[in-house]
């Protein structure tokens, strides 16, 4: 068995993960701290950092998540007008600018 410190560190890790720190960061500010260091402020900017790019990841998805409805629709409408069994060409729809897009782009 472990000793309390050491499962400690390890839920240390793994929340510090969860929330995106990778090991290598992880590891130098252990380190640090270990040696008797405060890496707080380090921590600190890292997470700003992380909780930036994650605005950013969240921005992006939901940007996606909009041109995802718009094709579906669209795709919804070309279904209805095309006959059972014959091929819609869905995907061929996406080389194509969407509708209302500058195409000089």
């Amino acid at each position: 068995m472990y000793p309390p410190e050491a499962a400690d560190r390890v839920r240390l890790v793994r929340r510090a993960m969860t929330l995106g720190f990778s090991l290598e960061e992880l590891s130098k500010i252990l380190m640090v701290r270990d040696r008797g260091g405060s890496p707080c402020r380090q921590v600190q900017a890292l997470a700003v950092r992380k909780l930036a790019e994650l605005d950013k990841q969240i921005e992006d998805l939901v940007a996606l998540r909009g041109q995802m409805k718009t094709i579906v629709a669209q795709w919804q409408t070309q279904l209805n007008g095309t006959p059972h069994g014959q091929p819609a060409r869905l995907l061929e729809t996406l080389i194509l600018p969407p509708s209302g897009e500058d195409q000089s782009k």
